[in-house]
């Protein structure tokens, strides 16, 4: 017994370190994010200029990912995440720096944007990939919840912070909370030990590892079916995502704490959803959990688009994102349940892939348009077919893990 506690107690204060670690970064990278979005959005008004900033933000981060993936399968996942956080961080500074000295195009914010993001693509496969092995497998579903309301709790902090410090010291300051929080973060990641995860199959070539975690993937039905959700998913969230300052902006006013009240009231939203997570403990049924919450995503974003003001209209994106933590952690865990540990991070790499890569693809097409029609025509439309996605996958994806198991037994 005396055993038992103390294993249950040495993987605990891994996971705390680790999970401290991350919210600790994600707090200063948040920061930064909405300090962009922000200057942006009221220094020009522009639909093609938040495209610009979206596709900076998320291509680079695409285009990396599968090798990210790889050396998340072939390095030691500890330090990957730790030269990712000193590699942005670095990034950061420099534009700081740059501002500093009076170099203040938009355009610079634009190409650190994209170097931020080309970290982001090393960085994200291998925390996916770290957590089962630091995690028994029954108590993911739980740690995931409690990482969920530990984002949602600094994502609720880092907009008002955000929005305090563009107000006050400018744009600057944001940049050097970021590289303060990514050296605690680094520092906080140095005090957890993770062994590196040694395949068999391993090659000497990083293609043919890559080609190997491709094949696996697309062969896996239950993987394949998750990634077309996601892919078609993400493209119709993305004006919901992107978009709803520029709503905010142009219907309502373009005070700053309108703005940040449009980030805290999701975030609100979010923390509610990630304690229910963390409290239920289990989701027995992650495919319907996943088509549920996309369902629902898809009525409350088409809400949003026909709000009567600004109060029934921060209603609609609250409920929203209580659905968030759900959605992710039943995807992130059944990821990790059904996908063999020396290719996690090259699956998670491609999910990764593909369905960011729908976000860019989608901002070209709802960002010009958002300086046409309406965003409250974007978002209705999208919205209604989110809803007919989310109820498409949960029937296809239920026929599929059906086949499976009797194909098991």
């Amino acid at each position: 017994m005396n055993q038992i506690t103390t294993e249950s107690a040495a993987w605990k204060k891994q996971v705390g370190w680790f999970l401290l670690s991350q919210n600790i970064s994600l707090f200063g990278s948040s920061v930064v994010g909405f300090a962009i979005i922000w200057h942006i959005t009221l220094t020009t008004s522009s639909g093609v200029w938040i495209m610009l900033s979206t596709i900076c933000s998320i291509l680079p981060q695409v285009l990396v990912s599968l090798i990210g993936g790889v050396w998340a399968d072939r390095y030691n996942r500890k330090y990957l995440i730790m030269l990712s956080d000193g590699f942005i961080a670095t990034a950061t500074l420099g534009l700081a720096i740059a501002f500093l000295l009076g170099f203040q195009r938009l355009e610079l914010l634009l190409v650190v944007s994209a170097v931020r993001s080309i970290g982001a693509g090393i960085q994200t496969p291998a925390v996916g990939a770290i957590y089962p092995q630091l995690v028994p497998q029954e108590s993911l579903t739980k740690v995931q919840g409690i990482n969920q309301t530990l984002n949602s709790v600094l994502l609720l902090l880092s907009p008002a912070v955000g929005g305090v410090i563009l107000g006050w010291v400018g744009i600057v300051g944001a940049f050097f909370v970021d590289v303060a929080t990514a050296a605690l973060a680094i520092f906080v990641m140095s005090r957890i030990t993770v062994e590196r995860i040694r395949s068999e199959k391993e090659s000497d070539s990083m293609w043919a590892e890559l080609k190997t975690g491709i094949d696996y993937t697309f062969r896996h039905p239950q993987l394949r079916n998750l990634i077309l959700c996601y892919m078609a998913s993400f493209f119709l969230i993305t004006p919901a995502a992107v978009l709803s300052p520029l709503l905010v902006e142009r219907t309502f006013g373009s005070e700053i704490w309108k703005l940040t009240a449009n980030e805290m009231v999701w975030t609100v939203g979010s923390l509610v959803g990630g304690i229910f997570v963390a409290t239920k403990g289990e989701f027995r049924n992650k495919i319907k959990t996943v088509s549920l919450c996309l369902a629902a995503f898809g009525v409350f974003f088409a809400l949003m688009g026909v709000a009567w003001d600004f109060i029934s209209y921060l209603i609609f994106v609250g409920i929203s994102g209580f659905f968030l933590p759900p959605l992710s952690t039943a995807q992130t865990v059944h990821i990790q349940e059904i996908t063999e540990p020396e290719v996690l991070g090259r699956v998670f790499s491609i999910v990764q892939l593909i369905t960011a890569s729908a976000m860019p693809v989608a901002i070209l097409l709802f960002g010009p348009l958002a300086d046409v029609v309406s965003v409250e025509s974007i978002l209705l439309v999208t919205g209604i077919l989110l809803v007919l996605v989310g109820i498409l996958y949960g029937r296809t994806a239920s026929i599929n893990s059906s086949v499976d198991n009797q194909t098991e037994a």
